[in-house]
């Protein structure tokens, strides 16, 4: 009975890592000694705990390779909604009214609990947007957009949102790529505006103002639906 609760032990910090998104899809398990060791358990106790998430569909063996992170957390929210969003644009308007709650909590935990390594890393990723939006690149504005997005929501060291946003990671990246799309024809001005608002965003993580980071977040995500409604009520009636 002892030996069970271990492996429930090592089953609960194995899913930890799936829930907070530092094992993504497709990553492959450290090595089951250096594995065992990190959790302080037996390599015994470790294999019953991985043999439960296989069983899941969490966990998959790959003979020769070892095991892996399938997809199945993140194809369970996002499968029926990812083409749903491609096939109706209209649904941006949802997806936003969704994302407005969802980042602006996270820029607000992002504030509170943004250590070191996170800010480096969204470091890094404004300076590339920032690169992206001098040289009018559109795709490595999409990326490094879609990237500043994600890195403050793991800057929140909040599992559950990290489990919303992880899951659906597809649909936010396409959702972003559609709005910049909708607002191609990039004036100067709306660029000047996007970058702006990033910086915002940011400036208010490393100096870990949380009220601040959140309401830049809204006023970020505002600013996004209120430029595209003003884009589609300009269009003429068909």
């Amino acid at each position: 009975m002892a030996q069970r609760s271990v492996a429930e032990e090592a089953q609960r910090a194995l899913e930890v890592h799936l829930l907070d998104g530092s094992w993504s899809p497709g990553t492959r398990l450290p090595a089951e000694r250096v594995l065992a060791e990190t959790l302080g358990v037996s390599r015994n106790s470790l294999r019953e705990a991985i043999f439960c998430l296989k069983a899941r569909g969490l966990l998959v063996s790959k003979r020769g390779s070892g095991v892996f992170v399938t997809d199945c957390l993140q194809a369970a929210i996002s499968s029926p909604w990812r083409q749903l969003v491609v096939d109706h644009p209209e649904l941006r308007w949802d997806t936003l009214e969704f994302r407005r709650e969802l980042e602006g909590a996270t820029a607000y935990h992002a504030a509170r609990r943004a250590d070191k390594s996170d800010l480096k890393k969204i470091e890094g990723i404004v300076k590339r947007l920032l690169n992206a939006y001098e040289s009018g690149e559109r795709r490595a504005e999409h990326q490094a957009d879609a990237d500043f997005h994600e890195a403050v929501a793991e800057a929140s060291h909040n599992s559950m949102f990290l489990y919303l946003h992880s899951s659906i990671l597809r649909i936010l990246r396409e959702h972003i790529s559609l709005n910049l799309i909708g607002l191609e024809s990039h004036t100067r001005k709306i660029a000047d505006q996007l970058r702006q608002q990033h910086l915002a965003v940011w400036d208010a993580i490393r100096k870990h103002q949380p009220d601040a980071a959140r309401r830049a977040m809204i006023a970020h995500i505002d600013y996004t639906r209120a430029e595209l409604a003003r884009r589609e009520d300009a269009k003429p009636d068909r």
